[in-house]
């Protein structure tokens, strides 16, 4: 555990420096106002664990542990007392690129003081034949027999992507519920394959919408067709980095873009969001795309950034300690390292401020108490850690 505590103070100079030393921040998007208001930002940082590799932490709301994915194929958890513990029976994963272990989240509605069982969800890559993979998704039993000691049992996989393919990049793989515990969604990209993402007989480049047992849920968009079509909620998705829903329980989508274009979407049934179509961005060979404006029969998104920020995960903020930032979206940035916030007027959004912060930032979560949790990107301890942000004053 990193025991010092991170009083961070951005004065202009520092923002300006902090741009400096990566030519590639990305721009803010239009009305943005200056990284932080005074010569301060409006929170400090305790830096409380570390981690190899993070990708994606819950919290469990019953008992305050922050259970964290580690892309090798680990989860290990923070308890409020400062402790580390591990988890056991954790699936294989197909290790490389952008694979390995993914999401993790807990089932609705369990709210329990002694974190004994529960019922979880996750996501990972999963090996198939002749040089292939693709996401899969799992439920499962935790079961913690002592405080530093977890385990998983009855692990069952109930959704595949369809196809596997070669390669190791962008499973998307997030997993959302929806605001009343009915459907679980899953963000799934398009394999770096593009086309797929059109084609409604395979879930590449879709967010699916399943019951809690991985099956179609009834009432989708194309639920009278053969699966996989009947997974499928929205299309035209490239690589989906975050999934969540605002304060009005409407469903949110973050994507990365190819060369620019990273873009913020209001989750539609049906709905085409044009990927490969259309983007803000370009292929990276410098082949141009055409513009999400050329096609209004198209999905729209909310916000572009170019150059792009590399978004790891985003959430909207609900709790009372950073009042200001309530049902606004707080976006973690890889590229655009650190924090970017977004406001949203109804199917719009606006970029409000950026917070610059010393490494790439790829989760983040709200804590009960209103505290925000980030977690860094890197594969050592000294990059990797577990980050808690409070109210400055």
């Amino acid at each position: 555990m990193i025991a010092r505590r991170l009083l961070i103070a951005l004065s202009p100079f520092a923002v300006a420096l902090a741009s400096c030393g990566n030519a590639a921040t990305g721009e803010k998007g239009a009305g943005a106002t200056p990284a932080a208001a005074g010569d301060q930002a409006p929170f400090k940082i305790d830096a409380v664990a570390s981690f190899e590799e993070p990708w994606a932490m819950a919290v469990d709301a019953g008992t305050g542990t922050i259970f964290v994915t580690e892309r090798k194929g680990a989860i290990r958890f923070h308890t409020p007392d400062g402790r580390l513990g591990e988890v056991t029976g954790i699936p294989t994963v197909d290790y490389g690129g952008q694979g390995g272990l993914g999401d993790f989240v807990f089932a609705p509605g369990q709210t329990g003081t002694t974190l004994d069982r529960r019922t979880v969800y996750l996501s990972w890559a999963e090996a198939g034949s002749g040089d292939t993979r693709g996401a899969a998704v799992g439920r499962a039993d935790l079961v913690c027999e002592a405080p530093t000691q977890c385990s998983l049992n009855n692990l069952k996989v109930i959704w595949r992507q369809t196809p596997k393919v070669t390669g190791r990049g962008h499973y998307s793989h997030r997993l959302a519920f929806s605001p009343d515990g009915r459907y679980l969604f899953v963000a799934s990209g398009d394999r770096q394959k593009m086309t797929p993402a059109q084609d409604l007989g395979t879930t590449l480049g879709k967010i699916v919408r399943l019951l809690p047992d991985g099956t179609p849920a009834p009432g989708n968009p194309f639920a009278d067709k053969p699966a996989p079509t009947n997974e499928i909620w929205s299309y035209g998705h490239r690589n989906i980095l975050g999934l969540a829903f605002d304060p009005e329980g409407r469903l949110w989508d973050l994507e990365h873009g190819p060369a620019g274009g990273d873009e913020l979407n209001l989750v539609k049934p049906a709905a085409n969001y044009g990927w490969p179509l259309v983007s803000d961005g370009d292929h990276y060979d410098g082949r141009p795309i055409p513009r999400n404006s050329t096609r209004p029969d198209l999905a729209r998104p909310a916000i572009t950034w170019n150059p792009v920020i590399a978004p790891g995960d985003f959430i909207f903020y609900t709790g009372n300690m950073f009042p200001a930032w309530k049902g606004q979206a707080l976006i973690t940035g890889l590229v655009a390292t650190g924090l970017v916030r977004v406001s949203i007027r109804g199917d719009k959004a606006q970029e409000e401020a950026r917070y610059p912060l010393s490494n790439r930032i790829r989760e983040i979560r709200q804590g009960e108490d209103g505290a925000i949790w980030l977690l860094e990107d890197g594969e050592s301890p000294e990059s990797g850690r577990l980050l808690r942000l409070t109210a400055a004053r």
